[in-house]
């Protein structure tokens, strides 16, 4: 049996169809983090996107975000080896470090809805819109412990 695309290609090697599919659909990347200016530590809140729909953990202009959300980070090969707050299940952090995808995965189990069941994404934990907050304080009431 062939080896999964992502046990044999780097992600520079991908398709676009095979990266985008890498995305396990969590949602953690939708949420706003904060950033102590001095130390450079992040801290998640439970604030997602305006264009983040907490029902589907999907974005709702995914085509269009990049330019309707000036703070909206695409994901690309080189920048997912330096953006610190990917989250430690991200798919494309662990091929960046040669590890494999959690049974989770819908590349793995065949099926979009276990990364939910497995309670790794943030469906029912969105606590606001970041079209809800008037105030860039407003964000300290939504901050978590840690990674969700």
């Amino acid at each position: 049996m062939e080896k999964p695309f992502w046990k044999t290609k780097t992600l520079e090697a991908m398709s676009p169809a095979e990266w985008e599919s890498l995305c396990d659909g969590c949602g953690k990347c939708c949420l706003s983090k904060l950033e102590d200016e001095d130390t450079g530590e992040i801290y998640w809140t439970s604030v997602g996107c305006r264009l983040f729909n907490a029902d589907t953990c999907r974005c709702s202009d995914y085509a269009n975000r990049l330019a309707r959300v000036p703070d909206c980070v695409g994901l690309t090969p080189r920048n997912v080896r330096t953006i610190t707050w990917l989250p430690k299940t991200c798919a494309y952090r662990l091929v960046a470090e040669g590890q494999d995808l959690y049974w989770w995965h819908r590349l793995v189990s065949g099926n979009a809805e276990t990364v939910h069941e497995a309670g790794i994404s943030i469906r029912g934990r969105v606590s606001a819109s970041e079209t809800e907050l008037a105030e860039p304080d407003d964000y300290f009431e939504h901050m978590l412990d840690d990674e969700p």
